[in-house]
């Protein structure tokens, strides 16, 4: 569940089907409706890597909050290990939420609706099946991505595949007033196809953004980073962020010392939130391999009105969302006879 300013009592927000009982709530997301493009990536090699100088980082960022992502329930038996869009940090601008998910079939996230933002789904391990109310369908296995933008609005489910229990991050990104009204549309990567580059005993793959001299395809239309850093005991990270963007680390695995070298180490399943400068500094102190993720994004600095899966500007907004969801119109048309197949 997401935050929502300004426009509803907390008892709407919390339970939306008692007040709007047409609208089913399913929440962790992605999908599209016309324009899907999947992107062909070329691998990078070490090559590329060893060329990169290391950059000087004049002006280190330090941890400033950390969150502890604590296990809840979402969807349809679905736990999550949500960080963002928590009392504890209700966002982070241009973020509204970071799931960690964990689930196996039957469960998942069956039909439900978005608008007004952008959701990124990355799994981990094992596979999800997605289908939305435009003809798009197929299956994100481990090390995938999808980065899909809901634009004027998408319906949706996402269910586990397979025998083996589902893992993955999603992270929702706000998009700007001027581009929450376009057309929907999904960037797709396989895992193969992601950018990846090693050096001096850290492994990187670039979802957004660069590293190591090492860019990914992928356009944000709300400028971002997302890196995932694996790095082995004993190695040490430099990283540069652009000024100005907000930024954290999300723990995924081992431990890890961030920001100062004289800091306690932070461990799996907390979000490290970082303050303004010109990169970070990480260090792998322990005997077992660290991975994090690495995000940052410029902030767009305006209101954010957000009714669930709803993220606008204005209540105003919202209402006309809540209308053109329960009518089937003004982009969720196809809503009126779509269904899933589960």
């Amino acid at each position: 569940m997401s935050i929502i300013r300004k426009s509803f009592s907390i008892s709407t927000f919390i339970y939306p089907h008692l007040f709007f009982p047409n609208l089913n709530l399913f929440f962790l997301t992605k999908q599209r409706n016309k324009s899907f493009s999947t992107i062909m990536a070329t691998s990078s090699t070490n090559s590329v890597a060893n060329r990169h100088e290391i950059p000087q980082i004049l002006n280190p960022r330090t941890i400033v909050k950390k969150v502890s992502s604590k296990p809840q329930q979402e969807g349809v038996g679905v736990i999550v290990r949500r960080s963002i869009g928590t009392p504890e940090l209700k966002n982070l601008d241009p973020f509204l939420m970071l799931d960690y998910a964990t689930f196996s079939p039957p469960n998942g996230f069956p039909d439900h609706p978005h608008r007004g933002f952008e959701t990124v789904t990355y799994v981990l391990e094992g596979a999800l099946k997605h289908e939305d109310f435009a003809g798009h369908r197929g299956i994100i296995r481990a090390g995938d991505l999808q980065w899909m933008t809901a634009g004027k609005g998408i319906l949706h489910s996402e269910l586990p595949t397979g025998d083996i229990p589902n893992k993955g991050l999603q992270l929702w990104i706000n998009l700007s007033s001027k581009d929450k009204m376009i057309e929907p549309n999904y960037q797709e990567l396989q895992s193969k196809d992601i950018n990846r580059a090693q050096k001096d005993g850290i492994d990187v793959r670039v979802i957004a953004g660069e590293a190591f001299g090492v860019r990914s395809p992928i356009y944000t239309r709300t400028p971002t980073m997302y890196l995932d850093f694996t790095m082995n005991p004993g190695a040490e990270l430099q990283q540069l962020i652009p000024r100005g963007w907000n930024a954290f680390a999300y723990i995924v695995e081992g431990e890890g010392v961030f920001g100062e070298e004289g800091s306690s180490p932070s461990t799996a399943h907390n979000v490290l939130v970082l303050s303004n400068g010109d990169g970070v500094r990480a260090w792998n102190k322990s005997g077992g391999p660290l991975r994090f993720m690495l995000i940052a994004g410029q902030p767009l600095n305006e209101p954010v009105v957000q009714y669930g899966p709803f993220v606008m500007n204005t209540r105003e907004e919202i209402q006309q969302t809540l209308e053109d969801y329960q009518l089937c119109k003004n982009g969720f048309e196809k809503a009126k006879h779509w269904k899933s197949r589960r």
